[in-house]
């Protein structure tokens, strides 16, 4: 994660690290033009790593089954040899126009960049977590309260609260036991866990251990002491109320796509999507493309495949931009020794 107090200057900058938008960096890569790419996420993968990370994926070209995981290593792979500079845990928040064509880009960490052009590759919207309606906790975000474990800090010692049920949920809650807590506790709002078998066995294994609490609850307060969460009020399905000690909470609760600051950039838009021209892709707003399930257009059928041809003539449709009267030449990765010195083989 970077912070700039002047703009980080850039050909192209990619919204999005999903497997279209890492694909777009590649056909970017192939046009000589170098990116940087901005996601919410933690990680490359956008929804393939958010939803089905390790379910297979059939309809991926050469690839009988891959798993979501899989297919972002080895998109990221496949980039390497053009080094995007990645910029994770950031969304974009604001997009302005600059007199001399360029678009001026911020994200809510406070990066800054001034890039030629914008290719937005959202998806659906930003994964963004699902948290717990209690402003209280708002101060301790990022230091005591977390929603993903990559982003979580060590737990040694410490007092832990794992709030959700789903199978990261419960993943986390027994990853964190080599960390030599203090306590673990799982609290979920229903008396039964959504999780794969053996990690639901490991889980009642620790629990008939006492290495770990599970107690059926709701938060409803946050305890503070010294301006730091120190503990949390539960609500119990029988009524009663309990207080549990808390260093850390961490919140997992799955993600949710939402459109957030895109759709307050002016950019035609069609039932929350952008209206794009498919010889290019791009938007009415010079310089702006948009791939993958972030678009619509006649026929738009939203596959990863699709995206993956949008991203194509995206590329070349940049390449066109940022070079005009120059002619794009259609060149082979089989032959072109342009492309072979590009990609390093």
């Amino acid at each position: 994660m970077s912070s700039n107090s002047s703009p980080l200057q850039t050909d192209a900058l990619v919204i999005g690290a999903g497997p279209v938008g890492l694909f777009q960096v590649f056909e970017l890569g192939l046009q000589e033009i170098h990116a940087h790419v901005v996601d919410v996420l933690p990680e490359a993968g956008g929804q393939c790593m958010a939803l089905y990370a390790d379910k297979p994926i059939y309809d991926i070209p050469g690839l009988p089954a891959s798993t979501g995981r899989d297919l972002t290593q080895r998109l990221l792979q496949q980039v390497s040899p053009f080094k995007p500079a990645f910029h994770f845990q950031q969304q974009v928040a604001s997009l302005q126009s600059q007199a001399d064509g360029r678009w001026l880009i911020s994200t809510n960490q406070g990066t800054v960049f001034l890039a030629k052009t914008v290719f937005i590759a959202a998806g659906v919207g930003a994964f963004v977590p699902k948290t717990l309606p209690l402003p209280q906790l708002q101060p301790f975000e990022g230091s005591q309260l977390f929603h993903t474990l990559a982003s979580a800090t060590s737990v040694t010692g410490q007092h832990l609260v794992v709030f959700g049920g789903d199978d990261d949920a419960v993943q986390s809650a027994l990853s964190a036991l080599a960390q030599s807590p203090a306590s673990v506790t799982l609290v979920h709002r229903r008396g039964t866990l959504d999780a794969e078998p053996d990690v639901l066995q490991a889980f009642e294994e620790a629990v008939a251990a006492q290495q770990i609490s599970f107690i059926t609850a709701q938060i409803s307060q946050a305890q503070v002491t010294q301006q730091r969460l120190s503990g949390l009020q539960i609500e119990k399905i029988d009524g009663s109320t309990d207080t549990l000690p808390c260093d850390q909470l961490w919140v997992m609760l799955g993600l949710s796509p939402q459109l957030g600051p895109l759709a307050d950039w002016g950019l035609a838009m069609s039932r929350k999507q952008l209206t794009v021209n498919t010889e290019d892709f791009s938007t009415h707003a010079a310089g702006i493309y948009a791939v993958g399930d972030i678009n619509t257009y006649p026929g738009k059928r939203k596959l990863i495949v699709s995206g993956f041809h949008e991203a194509t003539l995206a590329a070349f449709g940049a390449a066109a931009y940022l070079r005009p009267g120059q002619k794009v030449a259609l060149e082979y990765t089989t032959a072109s020794p342009r492309l072979h010195r590009l990609l390093g083989v």
